[in-house]
């Protein structure tokens, strides 16, 4: 259908609230999906086409095309349901249920519904036919065994796969290729002569050309040889394949950025607030390429004046264009050991973009003012045009404005007086930050250094001095001013919040806090002061890691959407993100709206929609997982790596999660981290408390809990799973509780595992045992049946 403008559907008397909308958008208006779904809800029953052209008065051909394209596309959406009849229907009157599917390595998964209702589970059968990732509709059948929802999948709605990235096998003429991605536990068969001469055991790339049915698996062709197994640099090549991470350029963004040059061209620097004799500055780590922002401060009769000057994307940028739709696509950087895919092309990103010291650049300025405690008074926007003064690291700024270094300071003598009034406003904005009650978490980040041949030497922690904490905070400012202006003016954009923590795992902290004699205050609905002040009480506490390991656990993760309900880590009420746009797309957004603003227009003529922001906050926060589950694939395949040279080595650790299959342990001062499996703790039944985070003995009382040191032994590494397996070591003890009443352990709750003791138990006992597994209540086995037993339990992982 081709656009055109002024042009109203037809409808049978019925006044469509969308017409003027669809006339701007066909030639052929038609139509609006709300109105048809309106039809079709009043009709109480199912409708066939015939049935709707007649109730929307369509009787020419053009317009029976146009309404069979846009009744497909409806069914494409998972808007509409046809059955049987050919009458369509929406998918709630037949009760079925869409979501997106997620797999698991033992070939069965879920389907995660949009309406956030409880996941249903899909067989190994039902996901013969499907892909990790596809979004489909399902019918509800019933309850299985466990007591959760099961479905059968109706119809697949769109296809989330096209690419794997796998080991290449070929065994008696077959070839196939096993996918990497252990979500995907289906092998892609290879018709002869679409190899592409791979040869066995190499790493390729296939590009999917027949999708997965429930009685034929998928077929692809090699498209990509990647290379050997254990080749240098291939755990990244894997990840970027596997999470279909785009890294090449299209022709359009090429030629698009053929154009520019290093240095900005005179045209641009015209009407803009010159900032460039300012001493701004750049602070960021060693290693960094591409610098987003600048930072300046000075003092002022009531407190200070704070300008951040951010990278002006939007200049370079622009909607409708193969540069832009390539930035969506990537939505941000990914930041992999020694190596980044950038959103934007180097040209821009590392050159023109980035604020590097002594060249003149276009900015995005934020101004602001504070007073002596640390409150933002007043902030506006600016279209400058900057010059960074210098270019320093995390280290040598802390060394000037905190250790007080002479010689750094001796060398930077201009900058000193501004970067110490820097660091008096950060003391003031902490202060605040504290009274206002936002969350500080003190986690661990890892670097790994490579040595010769990218071998791992090893693995440390990186030190965050006063440096990062000063620059955090005046990011943090800027999205708070940025969030502010969009929402005073009502402007479409993205917002990145963070939701308040489900009632349910709230419900769960308390009990848990409870038991160790702690409280969180707020109810069902705790704010960040209350988790702050638990945080505060477990200070000194032997599991104080514990504690914040629970509370972190607690809450959702942070995502974009135009809906600002606030964040509630930071305990702001508006919070954007504006201080990242060249490895941003929503960073990006914000930038064009406060553009738009600056430009005196008013929010109706903005070139988005909230219909758009909605669709671009979901695929930003979708490209978000993406990054981080492919950098977290790279990195664990890389700790593996170092581990293959330690099997039979022992290590002191802690205990960083715990499931119903055992116990994952982090190995202190290496920073790796390992599986005991739950038949690894010794002859006993362990039962799996999800609200004390603890697996206890039945027999022995053992008690292995989320926070415990522990010792263990590397028993074994899989590279390809990325995994290691750890056992206790031999001096290895653990915590034991006194005797056990209904007080001091509470119910139990989840499956029970391991080997079983062969005592008898009595009646009480055997009661609460029945309930842990499945066998009659009642019944007692042989001393033979319970040690077949012990050898078939099967222990299921947590899908997710």
């Amino acid at each position: 259908m081709q656009r055109k403008k002024n042009r109203k559907p037809k409808t049978s008397g019925r006044r469509d609230p969308h017409a003027s909308r669809e006339a701007t958008r066909y030639e052929q208006p038609i139509a609006s999906r709300e109105l048809i779904l309106e039809v079709i809800t009043e009709a109480d029953r199912p409708v066939n086409r015939t049935d709707m052209e007649a109730l929307l008065d369509i009787h020419d051909e053009a317009g029976v095309e146009a309404l069979r394209r846009r009744l497909n596309a409806m069914l494409r959406d998972g808007q509409l349901v046809r059955n049987r009849r050919n009458c369509y229907a929406l998918a709630d009157q037949f009760d079925l249920v869409q979501g997106r599917v997620i797999g698991h390595q033992d070939g069965f998964g879920f389907l995660v519904t949009d309406d956030e209702g409880d996941d249903v589970f899909l067989s190994a059968r039902q996901m013969r036919a499907l892909f990790h990732g596809d979004r489909v509709m399902v019918r509800i059948t019933g309850l299985d065994r466990r007591g959760r929802r099961e479905g059968d999948v109706v119809e697949v709605l769109k296809r989330n796969t096209h690419t794997v990235v796998g080991r290449f096998y070929s065994e008696n003429g077959v070839h196939f290729v096993t996918p990497d991605n252990k979500r995907l536990p289906n092998d892609i068969a290879v018709p002869p002569g679409e190899s592409k001469d791979a040869r066995h055991g190499q790493i390729v790339s296939v590009e999917i050309i027949q999708q997965p049915e429930k009685r034929s698996p998928p077929v692809g062709h090699v498209v990509e040889v990647l290379g050997d197994h254990m080749a240098p640099g291939m755990e990244i090549d894997i990840a970027i394949r596997s999470h279909e991470v785009p890294q090449a350029w299209p022709p359009a963004v090429e030629k698009e950025i053929s154009g520019y040059s290093e240095q900005v061209p005179a045209s641009a620097k015209r009407g803009r607030e010159d900032l460039r004799e300012l001493p701004l500055v750049t602070i960021d780590g060693i290693d960094a390429r591409d610098f987003d922002d600048a930072v300046y401060c000075e003092t002022t009769s009531g407190g200070w004046r704070l300008l951040v000057a951010i990278a002006d994307v939007s200049h370079y940028v622009h909607p409708e264009t193969a540069l832009d739709a390539e930035a969506i696509e990537r939505g941000n950087s990914v930041y992999f050991p020694e190596r980044v895919i950038p959103m934007l092309p180097e040209v821009l990103s590392n050159g023109l973009c980035s604020l590097n010291p002594e060249v003149d650049r276009l900015c995005m300025g934020c101004e602001m003012l504070f007073n002596k405690d640390g409150k933002m008074v007043r902030s506006r926007f600016m279209n400058g045009l900057m010059r960074s003064h210098a270019r320093l690291t995390y280290d040598e700024a802390a060394a000037i404005m905190v250790d007080g270094d002479t010689e750094a300071r001796e060398r930077r003598e201009a900058l000193v007086p501004h970067l110490e009034e820097l660091y008096r406003l950060y003391k003031a904005l902490r202060k605040r930050r504290s009274k206002r009650g936002a969350i500080d978490f003190e986690t661990t980040e890892t670097r790994i250094v490579f040595g010769a041949d990218r071998k791992i030497e090893k693995i440390v922690p990186l030190v965050r001095n006063d440096a990062h904490k000063v620059i955090e905070e005046c990011m943090i400012v800027a999205n708070v001013a940025a969030a502010r202006y969009l929402q005073r003016h009502k402007m479409p954009a993205l917002y990145r919040v963070h939701a308040t923590p489900a009632a349910d795992k709230v419900s769960d902290l308390q009990e848990f806090l409870n038991e160790l004699g702690l409280g969180l205050r707020g109810g069902n609905k705790p704010t960040a002061r209350d988790y702050s002040a638990v945080l505060a009480m477990a200070q000194g506490r032997p599991d104080e890691h514990l504690i914040n390991t629970v509370l972190l656990r607690s809450m959702p993760r942070a995502e974009y959407t135009p809906d600002n309900i606030g964040h509630f880590g930071l305990a702001h009420d508006d919070y954007t993100h504006f201080t990242s746009p060249i490895r941003r797309y929503p960073d990006l957004l914000v930038h064009r709206a406060i553009r738009h603003l600056l430009a005196g227009k008013k929010p109706k003529s903005f070139h988005y929609s909230m219909d758009r922001m909605h669709d671009l906050g979901e695929h930003c926060s979708a490209t978000e997982r993406r990054a981080d589950d492919a950098t977290r694939d790279a990195v664990d395949w890389l700790k593996c790596e170092f581990m293959l040279d330690r099997v039979g080595e022992t290590y002191a650790g802690i205990i960083t999660s715990t499931t119903s299959f055992g116990l994952f342990v982090e190995l202190q001062d290496i920073y790796v981290e390992g599986l005991v499996h739950v038949t690894a703790l010794g002859n006993d039944y362990y039962h799996f408390d999800p609200t004390r985070h603890w697996l206890m003995g039945e027999r022995t009382n053992k008690i292995f809990r989320l926070g415990d040191p522990i010792e263990v032994k590397v028993v074994q590494v899989n590279l390809d799973d990325r995994k290691i397996d750890f056992e206790l070591s031999d001096g290895q003890t653990n915590k034991q509780t006194g005797k056990r009443s209904g007080k001091k352990t509470g119910k139990k709750t989840g499956k029970k595992t391991g080997k079983r003791s062969g005592k008898k138990t009595g009646k009480k006992k055997k009661k609460s045992v029945n309930k842990s597994i499945d066998k009659p209540a009642g019944k007692t086995k042989s001393k033979k049946q319970r040690k077949r037993r012990g050898k078939k339990t099967a222990l299921r992982k947590k899908s997710r």
